[in-house]
């Protein structure tokens, strides 16, 4: 079900790729490009490179009708499904094979080189994601088999908390006013201001001024004062 629910995508198309018949390998040397009839080739379509799921597909079409010539299924690059030829870097083997499981190696090439870069290009460009994923893939399973740490607090255990001095708003803790002369408390002054310190009250001077009770002043003279108060006593 899964891989029926994968889309194909689309990683690259080639209007023109020629196809050749191509003898099997006479020793582990690689195939050779000149050994083909490259004037000659058996079949000319377009190519087109699709991926579904992991496996990308370079499949051979007729240009006209869109009518499947050839597949060959690559689940890895560079492996036996793709390979270069020794003499060019235009030309491949291919390893096509059909509904019943049979294959066969053919031969392609490109008259551009430009198309023969973009065709390296698409495949190494798909197995490189291929290779992100499963490395992404592979950690995710990693981290779900650690074991989780446990940050909850156990049963009885406690946290102490150090709380500092508080301060009031806005610049700490309020001043005292500082208390003028008499005991008259002063107001903190303004901000660039110069402190002014009020005169004295009248009422601050009369108690501490202290004034003399007055002198009785006599009619007579010194000698009545005196003998007055004799007989006082």
């Amino acid at each position: 079900m899964a891989a029926e629910s994968e889309y194909e995508s689309v990683l690259c198309v080639k209007p023109d790729v020629s196809v050749y018949r191509i003898p099997p390998r006479a020793s582990n040397r690689g195939y050779r490009a000149s050994d083909w009839k490259l004037d000659q080739p058996d079949w000319t379509g377009r190519l087109r490179i699709t991926s579904k799921g992991k496996i990308a597909y370079i499949k051979l079409e007729d240009k006209v009708s869109g009518e499947l010539f050839a597949q060959a299924p690559v689940e890895q690059y560079p492996g036996i499904a793709v390979e270069t030829v020794t003499d060019s870097s235009r030309y491949f083997v291919i390893r096509i094979q059909d509904g019943t499981g049979r294959s066969a190696f053919i031969g392609i090439g490109f008259t551009d080189r430009g198309d023969a870069f973009d065709f390296n290009v698409s495949l190494q460009d798909h197995f490189k994601w291929v290779k992100q994923e499963s490395e992404i893939s592979k950690e995710s399973q990693e981290m779900d088999t650690r074991p989780k740490l446990d940050l909850g607090f156990k049963e009885g255990q406690t946290i102490k908390l150090s709380i500092g001095s508080i301060t009031t708003k806005k610049g700490g803790a309020s001043k005292p006013r500082t208390a003028g002369p008499g005991g008259l408390s002063l107001l903190p002054p303004p901000p660039g201001g110069k402190i002014t310190i009020p005169p004295p009250s009248s009422s601050v001077a009369i108690s501490n001024h202290v004034t003399p009770p007055p002198i009785p002043k006599s009619n007579h003279g010194g000698s009545d004062a005196v003998g007055r108060k004799g007989e006082d006593i």
